[in-house]
């Protein structure tokens, strides 16, 4: 991606290294599957999803904040996380001015380690997430080299792809489609799947936008849409467990999820991002 003379954003958060006290709960060590498959893919509110975890952990499973520092080249990846924050604000802001509605960018927390958020306390094993308690997203950018080498989804698009993707989220909840995922039944189709699914299609719109500038580079959507491929909860399951559970499903299959970032970035329309309104994901 030609990302290098782009704008930076404004709305970063930079607290790695910074002291973190334990407060609520977000997520734990990684004692059970659903801990395993988050520690792996991305978070809808980790509040709700971890509700109930057990805080303890294994001793010496994570290090603090304040036993962090930020891995040497960590300066560049954090101008590139800038642009492409700043790119989601010019590409929504200006959708959401068609609609003739302001959009009001969040801002982006960078972390190590662990942090306390409005929906708690999370460390990095949660993986990046979207806090709409604070409506802010929040990031430990180790979190790039495990989707690179645990994941097998390396390129630079593949790690906007996940900023994008949260960012869906805030869309979700400023639009107010958020509220719709307590309305359907858990499970291979419920309302988590269809809130994840949505937030590809609309990470999907985003590459769309990006194409119409110029600044896709040959490999970038295939670098996405490996990334979409590798966490789908079917793969993961098989990854982590031998065996695939459709009922405990929370993020989509690895086709529903590059299907609809497909749909987004073919369309580049927020009505074709409706998983609500789909009869089949």
């Amino acid at each position: 991606m030609r990302w290098q003379m782009g704008r930076r954003s404004d709305n970063i958060e930079d607290q790695r290294g910074m002291p973190v006290g334990r407060g609520t709960v977000v997520g734990g060590g990684i004692g059970t599957l659903v801990l395993v498959l988050l520690a792996l893919y991305f978070g809808v509110d980790p509040s709700v999803i971890l509700q109930g975890v057990d805080p303890g952990g294994s001793p010496g499973s994570t290090r603090s904040a304040q036993q962090q520092r930020a891995p040497a080249g960590d300066d560049q990846l954090r101008d590139f996380v800038s642009v492409i924050l700043a790119d989601t604000e010019d590409t929504w802001g200006e959708l959401f001015r068609r609609m003739g509605r302001r959009y009001e960018a969040p801002h982006l927390v960078l972390f190590s380690g662990a942090i306390q958020s409005a929906c708690g306390f999370a460390e990095a094993a949660v993986g990046p997430f979207y806090c709409p308690g604070d409506r802010k997203v929040y990031i430990d950018l180790s979190f790039y080299r495990d989707l690179r080498d645990r994941l097998g989804a390396p390129g630079d698009f593949a790690q906007a792809y996940v900023i994008a993707h949260e960012i869906g989220h805030h869309v979700q909840d400023l639009l107010g489609t958020s509220s719709k995922g307590g309305a359907h039944a858990q499970g291979a189709g419920g309302g988590s799947v269809r809130l994840e699914l949505q937030a590809d299609c609309y990470a999907g719109m985003w590459a769309h936008s990006t194409g119409q500038r110029d600044l896709l580079e040959a490999g970038d959507i295939q670098s996405a849409v490996n990334a979409a491929a590798a966490i789908g909860d079917d793969r993961l399951q098989k990854q982590e467990t031998g065996t695939v559970s459709p009922d405990s499903f929370t993020h989509g299959t690895s086709a529903q999820r590059v299907r609809w970032f497909t749909r987004g970035y073919e369309t580049g329309k927020l009505e074709a991002c409706d998983t609500f309104a789909a009869n089949q994901l």
